[in-house]
């Protein structure tokens, strides 16, 4: 076996499904390198809330040590949020080592002249520009095997169509079939001399999110009409990957590899009462009056889970209750207030009903910064925040009084408490960064509304997407002389890329990254 390296990295995979599908023989590639393999169960710990996975592997390190705690960036002088791309220059640079990137998200091949391949051909949040080296690549690429075939799907949204989550499905399906293909042309034709070669499979990620409820039994929309199409669609995508694992390992026979996931995924509890629910419940406390408006859903089920229709979209429905940020509804509070608003910058994350409360925040003690899985609460601390209202002998007790805001808030479905824990900043007030928030709110279970018993009743709010990042364990597969054959237990996810910088023998930048190398 050469000094060579590939390294397959699954993007949103949960390895229990893949599992499940092993021991009924369909697939077969991964169940045959799992047999000659060191195994580990990787443990990504609270970083796995940051959604900031590939750039963990991207740089090596944690959140702590780059300082960057989520994508969104909050600017405490105009009170504006943007989802930022990474800024860091890849690990991959530093070493010395030949390295083709295939797709890697948060790779800046801008920012990395001595690394080949492409970024953003269809990766599944990409956190870095589109770029390509050579220059001709992507072009090249565009004109063998055609545009990406799933780029309407990436973030498909279709758990309440059975049609459309048919047509998501298939489109994935190609595509990884696609990224098979591209991926082998650019390895062993158009840049064959490398030594590091690392391609990522997004597809997964792109299909679990919207079809977790078809292999969940136990998922509120489980026995939608698009529950048994969201399982086919959710396997044949497993399939695919599996194939185009069997058809890279069988095209670079000398390599050693490594196919690893840094998370687990699973049900999703968090986006309706993260993006939704709290900062909803965090304007009623501020104001003594809410700003969602509640208008009928078009279906509920039997135990109350609201429905979209055929033809409606959860970002419109979430519109028409959560007025964007240039409506005249925001336009009229404006002017009704005596205080001076702020002007609204555009920001990239607009879209997110829980930045849409952002034209208020100025006036309010506390409120939700917009986020992907944890809750998160930011206090208007003074000193840190332009306007701040918060001074620093109020700091602690009001976070006991959000803590037991939310203590008192039971899911209307359920009747059952919607927390099931908090943390928050380890650093000291007027130190919590831009990327950070004073509070940290994990979520009980599904809620898709809050009761509570002064605020009152906020939702129920329909399912965004049914899957999320919420599975207990990644996974990493190595074959390589230094590592036994066999479960080796579990390891953090940050070792995964100082165990492929050792078996590069790449040990100036594997000093600089957070976790350690995984052989003897």
């Amino acid at each position: 076996m050469s000094s060579r390296l590939l390294a397959i990295g699954l993007d949103g995979f949960e390895i229990s499904i893949a599992e499940r599908l092993m021991a009924d023989g369909r697939m077969p590639n991964l169940s045959r390198l799992r047999e000659r393999s060191a195994r580990f169960r990787l443990n990504h710990g609270p970083a796995k809330y940051s959604g900031l996975a590939w750039e963990h592997v991207s740089t090596g390190r944690t959140p702590e040590s780059l300082d960057r705690h989520s994508a969104v960036t909050f600017d405490p002088e105009t009170y504006d949020v943007r989802q930022e791309p990474t800024r860091e220059t890849p690990v991959f640079a530093k070493m010395k080592s030949r390295t083709v990137l295939f797709d890697v998200p948060y790779c800046d091949l801008q920012r990395a002249a001595n690394l080949q391949g492409l970024a953003q051909w269809g990766a599944h949040d990409p956190g870095a520009p589109r770029s390509c080296n050579p220059p001709s690549l992507a072009d090249e690429i565009a004109a063998r095997f055609g545009p990406y075939p799933a780029a309407d799907y990436i973030y498909a949204m279709v758990w309440h169509s059975a049609e459309q989550t048919a047509r998501a499905g298939a489109a994935l399906a190609a595509a990884v079939r696609v990224r098979a293909q591209a991926a082998e042309w650019v390895l062993r034709t158009r840049i064959p001399d490398w030594e590091l070669a690392v391609v990522v499979v997004s597809e997964p990620h792109s299909a679990l999110e919207p079809l977790w409820h078809g292999v969940d039994p136990r998922h509120p929309l489980h026995l939608l009409p698009s529950g048994p199409v969201a399982r086919q669609c959710l396997e044949t995508v497993y399939v695919e990957t599996d194939a185009l694992i069997g058809r890279l390992c069988e095209s670079f026979p000398d390599a050693s590899i490594a196919v690893f996931a840094m998370h687990g995924m699973g049900d999703n509890g968090a986006d309706v009462p993260t993006m939704v629910l709290l900062p909803e419940l965090l304007y009623r406390r501020a104001f003594g009056r809410p700003w969602m408006r509640e208008i009928a859903w078009s279906a509920v089920l039997p135990d109350g889970t609201p429905l979209l229709a055929e033809e409606e979209t959860w970002n419109n429905t979430m519109e028409a209750r959560i007025p964007p940020l240039w409506s005249d509804a925001v336009k009229e509070a404006q002017a009704e207030s005596a205080r001076q608003a702020l002007p609204i910058a555009h920001a990239g994350i607009d879209w997110q009903p829980a930045s849409r409360y952002r034209p208020f925040w100025p006036w309010m003690e506390a409120f939700a910064m917009p986020s992907f899985y944890d809750g998160r609460v930011r206090l208007n601390l003074k000193g840190r925040e332009r306007l701040g209202s918060v001074t620093p002998d109020r700091y602690r007790p009001l976070l006991d009084e959000i803590r037991a805001l939310l203590e008192e808030c039971m899911d209307p479905i359920t009747s059952k408490p919607v927390v099931a824990g908090f943390s928050e900043s380890p650093k000291s007030p007027l130190d919590v960064g831009p990327t950070e928030s004073d509070l940290y709110i994990y979520w009980e279970g599904l809620p898709l509304g809050f009761r509570h018993p002064e605020l009152g009743r906020i939702g129920p709010v329909p399912f965004r997407r049914p899957g999320g990042h919420s599975g207990r364990f990644g996974f990493l597969y190595c074959v390589h002389p230094s590592l036994p054959v066999g479960d080796l237990g579990e390891a953090s996810s940050f070792d995964v890329m100082p165990t492929l910088a050792a078996i590069l023998r790449e040990a100036a930048p594997a000093a600089q990254m957070s976790g350690k190398s995984l052989l003897p």
